[in-house]
């Protein structure tokens, strides 16, 4: 008798949990949601940020509100999310340069650990890097800009946006598998470099398509590759750079995470509707002509992308020697 009663028991302790998480799941969101960006308004991050806001917003009936907090090469932002509390109301939209880049090359300097310190929600979309010059440099297409370069060992510059930043690892990602040797020029923002690129004060960069497309249209600049292994919809006719260098991903990526702890029924419950959302025609249309390629999956995928992509970065950084400034 007793063994019958202690399983009813355990049973109804099981019913009540999931009721109680059911409840949970319904209930959320009772207030509105903080959405950190660890970027300032007006980039390929705030742009994809507003869209996840807009999204939730619609469909999980409060707002999703847009919290720029820039700093510390958008570490900062992440920090904070890392730290608070796991209700369900403070997300990050996470970034390759928080995520992977950063900590790959600044190691435990980073006041957190991507791997341990959020729960994944879901990746949202890829946003690749266009490589682009000026167009008096006499290069039309990766291939010739490699072929400049060997002939010049240090003679041409690239611009970034800081060591260790997307835009400079990818370059260093090309300089490595192309055996070429470029000068590289830091800047403190890619405001900066587009306008030195436009002057030919610098002559390469790796930049967000969203950014550089007005001045590739008007011909103030020239993009020469993509770094996404396929070309992008909104520039068809600029070769994926792993046309010529077989392999070659230089493809950040933003996505949504929340602190660690967080209760599992509210991530699955903000990754079903990110997917609903991101899925949707208008908006992969509306994406895919600002340079992004709509990425949705699994928690545990974007969880697992994270670590595959830390352990390639930290091994390019290695072989090339790149340590912080």
């Amino acid at each position: 008798m007793l063994p019958l009663r202690a399983a009813l028991g355990a049973a109804c302790v099981v019913c009540a949990a999931l009721a109680s998480a059911d409840s949970l799941a319904q209930g959320y969101p009772l207030r509105p949601v903080r959405l950190v960006v660890p970027y300032p308004p007006g980039g390929a991050t705030d742009f994809t940020a507003r869209e996840i806001a807009q999204a939730l917003s619609a469909s999980m009936g409060q707002q999703f509100v847009v919290d720029n907090r820039s700093g510390a090469a958008g570490t900062m932002g992440h920090h904070i999310v890392a730290k608070a509390a796991p209700d369900g109301y403070t997300l990050v939209v996470g970034t390759f340069g928080g995520l992977v880049s950063g900590p790959a090359l600044m190691g435990a300097q980073i006041p957190y650990d991507p791997l341990k310190d959020f729960a994944p929600i879901g990746l949202v979309v890829h946003s690749p890097w266009a490589l682009v010059v000026n167009p008096n440099l006499p290069a039309k297409n990766v291939r010739e800009l490699i072929d400049i370069a060997k002939a010049a060992p240090g003679h041409y510059q690239y611009a970034s946006t800081g060591t260790g930043t997307p835009n400079h690892l990818g370059m260093v990602l090309l300089l490595v598998n192309a055996n070429i040797n470029m000068l590289h020029v830091p800047y403190r923002s890619s405001g900066q470099i587009t306008i030195d690129l436009i002057s030919g004060q610098v002559q390469s960069a790796f930049s967000g398509v969203p950014q550089i497309m007005p001045h590739v249209k008007t011909g103030r600049l020239r993009a020469i590759g993509v770094g996404h292994p396929q070309r992008l919809n909104a520039l068809p006719e600029v070769q994926a750079i792993a046309e010529v260098v077989p392999g070659f991903n230089n493809s950040g990526y933003y996505g949504l995470l929340a602190p660690p702890q967080t209760p599992r029924v509210l991530i699955e419950r903000l990754n079903t509707e990110l997917k609903k959302a991101f899925n949707a025609p208008d908006m992969v249309k509306r994406l895919e002509s600002n340079g992004l390629v709509t990425a949705t999956g699994t928690p545990q995928q974007f969880g697992e992308l994270i670590g595959k992509d830390l352990a390639l970065w930290r091994k390019v950084i290695k072989t090339a020697g790149v340590t912080p400034d």
